[in-house]
């Protein structure tokens, strides 16, 4: 009796947004820990500079004046900041998936992840807090 390889289908190709979509869905779970706590930085330190934007806006006299850039480079080097130390603490080393049981350490790979998550947020955050929110909040 002679045995023959099962028959195989054709593998569909797949459209470039459909690989996309699909990179989306399945991300990796330290870059996911890595934007998600960069995010969380920025929303909260975004909200704090809309509030400063529209204050001084609305005409109210703040100590110091007018300080909105020195404010924009403080959410850019806090959002950096901030997200790399926390993506740090929770974003392991990565190893090998025969070490169940055994502690990983954290490494400045994930402070530089963390880093390279934050530097485009931060300026998406100031983006979307001048250009959307602030118009519709005035």
């Amino acid at each position: 009796m002679t045995s023959r390889p099962p028959e195989q289908s054709p593998v569909r190709s797949r459209s470039w947004a459909e690989i996309r979509w699909r990179q989306f869905r399945n991300a990796p779970r330290p870059v996911f820990r890595a934007v998600a706590s960069d995010l969380t930085v920025s929303v909260i330190l975004g909200a704090g500079y809309l509030a400063y934007d529209v204050a001084l806006t609305r005409g109210a006299r703040l100590p110091g004046g007018d300080l909105r850039v020195l404010a924009a480079a403080v959410l850019i080097v806090a959002v950096v900041v901030v997200g790399s130390a926390v993506t740090f603490l929770v974003v392991p080393q990565p190893g090998t998936s025969g070490n169940s049981g055994a502690s990983r350490t954290h490494s400045p790979w994930s402070a530089a992840l963390g880093f390279f998550a934050a530097v485009p947020i931060a300026y998406l955050t100031l983006v979307f807090v001048i250009q959307v929110l602030k118009p519709l909040v005035i």
